[in-house]
């Protein structure tokens, strides 16, 4: 991966490349989750409290990497072995491949896929019989004969143990190839010759051979995760203008009849209701929309947004931003850590900061709260109906009234009661003659 980054952390649409692989487990039924760590222990604390890091260590293949969970697995069901970059396997496919193997009462089952091209898989031998003879890596050059090279059934990495049966094939298992590794298809023959079963499941989902091993493959998956992602909106009642051109990542929530247009990004934990419009080109991160919102060509991050106000264009609301019922931030404007009341306007080409502002209150153009004195940031208060003209400035710490005008242009540095009309500014002088004198002068300074 070229990256400072372990590939398994690696983002995938809003998840982690193994947090897709835990996801998948969790929903199959699976009731306890073991992850193979390194020694550095790079994933300790990052994918939930039901998982249980457990180290290889030294990276001498997968088969090490399983004799490092082996301990802790303990008595009870069936072991399934999945990869930790192989992202795409769905809880529907685990839960099939569990589903025949207790059947068959193997002690290991082993998934499969028929691919055109194998090029690059390890290839399944079967018997006369059509039993599960042995895996062949083709890694390298002379893993596997010619004719083994000719089958197109493969490995696909996963697996369903007996646990008691893996435990005892794991110790056998040696690093005589090319690699030098201790590789898992190796437990096979020696669980055979234990007398355990060993069967094969074909399985028909081609997204368990898409794994990761450098970001052209990352670029690939991403593309078809997002397609996938995007796909189960629009059944679901979601108008995505343009799925090409859109970004939804995977947490997200979106309701039926909400339009998502071009050039957009849902991010994080972003929820949106029903009847919204989102885009084009807004970027939203766990942003929490209401019902028959408009949000256009904005940037929205860890705030709120409730029924039927509007944002944008080209505006910013940062964290902790509460925009109520039927408000508006028009264009050009950036509010951070304030609540702006229901049906309140802040029209354009604006700053609000750790303000709260009162319900149909209307801030005019160019309004700016100084909430920040070098030291510490302050409030700003305002009132119900606040009138606020243009290009005013509110030196926080301060309070404005109820029914509150603003003159134009004012500096407010002291509390408004309510009611009143509160002028901040200089009374405006007309120096008749200027422009001569200052010529004038310019000519004597020659």
């Amino acid at each position: 991966m070229r990256s400072r980054t372990p590939k398994v952390l690696h983002d995938l649409c809003g998840r982690s490349l193994i947090e897709w692989t835990l996801v998948a487990a969790r929903e199959a039924g699976c009731t306890k989750l073991i992850v193979v760590d390194a020694p550095a222990r790079p994933l300790e604390g990052l994918l939930g409290d039901d998982v249980e890091l457990v180290v290889q260590p030294q990276p001498d293949g997968t088969a090490g990497a399983v004799a490092a969970a082996v301990d802790s697995l303990g008595a009870g069901g069936s072991v399934v072995v999945l990869s930790g970059d192989v992202p795409l396997i769905s809880s529907a496919t685990i839960r099939e491949l569990v589903a025949a193997h207790e059947a068959s009462a193997a002690a290991v089952t082993v998934a499969t896929a028929l691919l055109d091209d194998p090029s690059g898989y390890g290839r399944v031998v079967r018997s006369e019989d059509g039993a599960l003879e042995e895996i062949v890596e083709t890694k390298t050059d002379g893993d596997a004969t010619a004719e083994q090279l000719l089958i197109n059934e493969v490995n696909t990495g996963v697996y369903v143990f007996d646990p008691k049966a893996l435990a005892a094939a794991l110790p056998g298992v040696g690093s005589d190839n090319s690699q030098g590794e201790r590789y898992l298809p190796a437990v096979l023959p020696l669980i055979a010759a234990a007398g355990g079963a060993v069967a094969a499941h074909v399985v028909d989902d081609p997204s368990m051979l898409l794994g990761v091993n450098d970001r052209v493959d990352l670029a690939e998956l991403r593309d078809l995760a997002q397609m996938q992602i995007i796909e189960s909106h629009l059944l679901a009642g979601v108008d995505i203008v343009a799925p090409s051109s859109t970004q939804i990542d995977v947490g997200v929530e979106i309701g039926a009849d909400t339009v998502i247009e071009a050039f957009t990004a849902l991010c994080g934990a972003t929820k949106i209701g029903e009847r919204s419009i989102v885009g084009p080109g807004s970027t939203l991160t766990d942003a929490l929309i209401g019902d028959e919102v408009t949000v256009l060509r904005s940037h929205l991050n860890d705030c709120e947004v409730r029924d039927q106000a509007s944002i944008g264009p080209f505006s910013h609301l940062r964290p902790g931003t509460l925009v109520d019922k039927g408000a508006k931030v028009g264009a050009f404007v950036e509010v951070k850590n304030s609540e702006i009341g229901e049906r309140a306007k802040l029209p354009h080409l604006s700053y609000v900061g750790d303000s709260d502002v009162g319900a149909d209150a209307n801030l005019g153009a160019g309004t700016i709260t100084a909430n920040y004195d070098g030291v510490n940031k302050h409030r700003t208060v305002f009132g119900e109906r606040v009138h606020g003209g243009v290009n005013v400035s509110y030196i926080a710490p301060l309070k404005v009234g109820d029914d509150v005008w603003i003159a134009a242009g004012s500096v407010i540095t002291d509390e408004v009661p309510s009611g009143s009309l509160a002028i901040g500014r200089e009374r405006q002088q007309n120096k008749d003659g200027y422009d001569t004198r200052r010529k004038a002068d310019a000519e004597d300074k020659k």
